[in-house]
This record gives structure tokens, sequence and C-alpha cells, in this order.
């Protein structure tokens, strides 16, 4: 062909051409077309003569150099992507692809087709962006720490810090969420400025730190620093909070799966969040196998609510002064497929923390309603049936049409069922929860302070909330006859509940002494093993039926 009809042809080229002669000092260029001109911004009388290492500027320790120079040292093409800029100094992406020219293994020149792939880098990076970011915080996202972390975790040692929000739900349902959205931005902000340190939001109000570990005498101080830049007082748009962190760690070793470290952080940060103080905890494998027994337990939970495994056993409440039952607490317990009946214990936590509980105790209430009912169908004088109630239950549903729409269902008569609040709940106080209160009892069902006596105990309580029923905990009543404070104690609230027409229960008695001591002081009610133990409901029945506690004046 003509080298004349050569330069038609390569000018009508989309992609831009370049020749270069090897024979040239400094293997200069020869040829460009005009798509190089439209390229770059160079004119071709700018570019004859130099050599293309001009395009790197001086972006020149691009590995993909290396490749280039090997190609032509031995006679062979190559495909490289580089950095190269246009006359201006801007970027572009140039996709390069060079081409031997003349015999084989011994090439006199080089073509050079230079393809300009700026928008598809820029678009991969964007959905990198999106892929490996926290939307909100504009710090990695979960994927993306882990991708920063395994070449880091390959070589280094590492520590791995998984942080909390103490509270946060409380900031998004009394501040809203856009102040919830703020309080995320600083945090993410502050952890920001730790020297450093990889940021990721790893969860709702989660975040994670990744510092590269130099000997375990840095641990303490890098803590200290983490601690110091979220400090605990936050001016944001609306309000001023003082916030308080949970944080967990664990220390990486040299090709550890970042992964596992994130996992183990999260750990220790369980125990963090569940000590008083939310102190650092470090992780420890027992931490681990914790993390894995409540999986493996929230699991087993929505498997026996599946299989309806959650029942009660009732503890008969007796009239101390004629012996005669009254009524029955309520407790849960769950008939496990592996390891038989549970206490409360093992299992309400976690069915709490997972929100499980809601469904538990709204099964457990229709259960327990349709029980008094079948017990009282042939009672001339009915029993009233206590269970207890979850904080949950109370901020997580309408618990008044809750409870309206189970006496419809049921037939139940609102008077023979109260509800057990613990102490924790009422001493919220707020006037939401008040108003709750006072709607249940217009209902005309009872409210009743389980463990009174513990927590957060207050006379206020007696006063401003409307109950039915103080239960005094069994740790007041046990031993009632070693312990005078004790007495003197019991016995007040007693008399204070005759006087406010509150029912009094005394908790756990268990021996005669204890029980001659609550008769003298005029105590009517009490449940504990000196009666009976829990019982299924075919055993309840049949001792609301048959037995009856004989009076002091029968003993």
């Amino acid at each position: 062909m003509a080298p004349e009809l050569f330069v038609k042809l390569a000018d009508q080229a989309s992609d831009a051409v370049l020749i270069a002669d090897l024979g040239r000092p400094g293997q200069a260029i020869v040829y460009a077309n005009d798509a190089f001109e439209r390229l770059t911004g160079y004119r071709r009388d700018e570019v004859l003569g130099k050599n293309c290492r001009y395009l790197q500027g001086a972006d020149r320790l691009q590995p993909e150099i290396d490749e280039i120079r090997q190609a032509i040292a031995t006679g062979t093409g190559c495909e490289v992507r580089l950095r190269n800029y246009r006359k201006d100094g801007t970027l572009f992406w140039n996709s390069l692809r060079l081409a031997p020219l003349g015999p084989n293994g011994a090439p006199t020149h080089y073509a050079g087709f230079l393809h300009d792939i700026t928008d598809l880098v820029e678009a991969k990076a964007r959905i990198a962006t999106v892929t490996n970011r926290d939307a909100l915080t504009g710090c990695l996202n979960r994927d993306g720490l882990i991708a920063v972390l395994r070449p880091l975790c390959a070589e280094r040692r590492i520590l791995m810090a998984k942080i909390d929000i103490a509270h946060f739900h409380d900031i998004n349902s009394g501040y809203g969420y856009d102040l919830g959205d703020a309080m995320l931005r600083e945090t993410a902000r502050r952890l920001g400025t730790l020297d450093g340190g990889v940021v990721a939001r790893v969860g709702n109000d989660q975040f994670a730190v990744a510092i590269i570990l130099s000997d375990d005498a840095q641990v303490t101080e890098i803590l200290t620093r983490i601690a110091h830049s979220l400090g605990m007082h936050y001016n944001l748009p609306g309000a001023a909070l003082t916030v308080r962190f949970a944080t967990g760690y664990t220390i990486g070793s040299p090709n550890d799966d970042p992964i596992m470290l994130v996992r183990q952080a999260g750990a220790a940060l369980a125990q963090s969040k569940a000590s008083q103080l939310r102190k650092p905890c470090a992780f420890a494998l027992e931490a681990e196998r914790d993390a894995f027994n409540r999986i493996r337990l929230t699991a087993e939970l929505q498997q026996g609510l599946a299989a309806d495994e959650f029942l009660y056993h009732y503890q008969p409440k007796i009239d101390l002064q004629t012996g005669e039952i009254l009524g029955a607490e309520a407790l849960l317990r769950w008939q496990h497929g592996l390891f038989g009946l549970q206490s409360p214990g093992s299992f309400v936590r976690l069915a709490e923390d997972t929100g499980l509980i809601l469904d538990i105790g709204a099964r457990g209430f229709r259960r327990v309603a349709d029980f008094a009912v079948r017990v009282n169908r042939s009672r001339r004088r009915p029993l009233r049936f206590a269970i207890n109630v979850s904080a949950i239950e109370f901020t997580h549903r309408d618990m008044v049409a809750f409870i309206t729409d189970i006496l419809n269902q049921t037939g139940a008569d609102p008077s023979w069922l109260t509800l057990e609040l613990t102490e924790r709940l009422i001493a919220a106080d707020s006037p939401e929860m008040l108003a709750i209160f006072h709607r249940v009892r217009e209902i005309g069902v009872g409210l009743s302070i389980d463990d009174f006596g513990t927590e957060y105990s207050s006379l206020r309580y007696l006063e401003r909330f409307p109950v039915t029923e103080v239960k005094i905990d069994k740790s007041f009543v046990s031993d009632l006859q070693q312990h005078p404070a004790k007495r003197i104690i019991v016995g007040a609230v007693i008399q204070l509940g005759a006087e406010l027409g509150i029912d009094i229960v005394a908790e756990g008695i268990e021996e005669d002494g204890e029980l001659d001591i609550l008769r003298a002081m005029d105590c009517r009610l009490g449940q504990g093993y000196l009666f009976s133990a829990p019982l299924s409901e075919e055993d309840f029945v049949a001792f609301a039926r048959d037995k009856t506690l004989p009076n002091e004046g029968n003993s």
C-alpha cells in the first residue's frame, strides 16, 4: 500500500495511532493520526520526534511501563492500561496495544493503538464506591472493609475494634432519624481523624476500626486514642447529646482471615455492651462461643415458636389466713426438644434482644386467658391469674388493643387477669406509659409490681401508678424469722398496702416460720414452695379442686 493511502486510512480510524522508529534517538514518534490529536490535544508537529513517555507526564512509576519496556526489548507486542495526560493536563485512561513492525524478532518500528477508556474506568470506580462505601457516612461498608483488610492481614498484625453507639435506638426514637443520621455522620468523622485507621460502618449503629499493630504495648494506647477521638459530647443540629460507646476488639496475626477478625471483635463487643460501664473488652474464645450459642439459641427459639413448645406452669397464690387458693402466677417454660423443660432465665433475655418475646408473649397471654376460662368455668369463686409481661411488649405493641382482642376472642373476664410488671419497666415513668397503665386498668385487668424491693424500688410507685398488687421479693421473705430488719421492711409494705387498698403478696415462702410471721403481720396473700411448686395445667386444675391449706385455727 502506498504511504499516502496508509495515512488516509489511519486518519479514518476512531482510535489514536502512533508509530515510533526504534532506530531514531529516543525511539522517536514518526507518525500520529487525526484521532491522536483529538484524544490528546497535541498537534502532529508537537508530537513528532518525541518519545511516547511524555504522555505519562510525571506519573512514570506505573508498573505497566516496565511491561512495555520488556516487550520492546524482546521484540514482542503487549496490551496495558495506563494513566496518560492530555495537553491541558487532564487525566485520561489509555488502553494501549503495542504491535511490532518489521522482521520477526527484530522489529524496526512499533505501532501503538490508543483507546480512551476513561468513562469505563470511572464507571467501575463509581460502582466500587457504591459497593464498598456507606452512603450515609462516606466511610467503608463491611464489604469495603474486608477488601481493604485482605492485603493488610496477609502481612501485618492488626488491631480490629468494633464500636457500638449506646442507646442509639433511643436517639432515633426521641429526636428523629435526621438527628440519628447526623450522629452517625459525626461518629464516622471523628473516627476518621485516627492516624493510620481504616474506618467502616458495619451495622446500623456500629463501626469498625482497623489499625496496624507494631507490638502489644500499643493496644492500650490505641484504645485510648479511639475513646478520645469519639469523646462523649455531641452538639448536633437540634440537640446536644452525651453519648457512650461500647468497644470490643481482637488482635490478628499475619495471614488471619479478616472476616474472622470482624466476627471476633463483634463477640467482644457483645461482652462490652453487656457490662454496666461498657468498658472495652478483648476477644476471648468464651465470647465467641457465647456468640455462637446466641445464634444457635435464636434459631432454636424460632423453631420452638413454630413447634408451639412454649407453655406455662402455675404456682398457686394462697390466702394466708384461710388457706384458700385465690389464683396463680403463670410462669413461662420452654419444652425444648433436646434439653427438656427450660426456665425463662435461660432464654428470655435473648428473646427480648431479638424481639421474639413479642410472639412468645402474644401466644402466652392468649394461652393463659384460655386457661383462666377453662378453670373458672366451673368455679363459684373465680381464680385470678397473673402473667409476666416484658417491657418490650409495652413499647412495641398497642397493649390496650391487644388485651381487648384477647379478651373478646377467649371470653375471659378481665378481672381474672393481672399483668406483672417489672420495676425496671415502671421506673421509665413516662407520661405515655402511665396513660397505658390507666387504660389497662379501665379495661379491668389488674397491674402488679413484681419483685418489689429490688431494682429501682420507690414508694412513689404506689402513689403514682394504678397498681392493684405488689409482690414482696423472696429475698425479703427468706429467713424472715432471723432478720429483724426484714420484718420491719415487710411489715411496713404490708401496712402501706392495707392503707392504699393494694393487695400485698409475699413471694418465695418456703418455711412454716416465715408463714407464721406473715400471718401475724396480716399479710393476706402468698406463694412459694411451702404450698406448691409451679404446676402443669392438669396438676394445677387438680390442686385447685382438691387442695386447701389448713388455716391456723385447724392446724
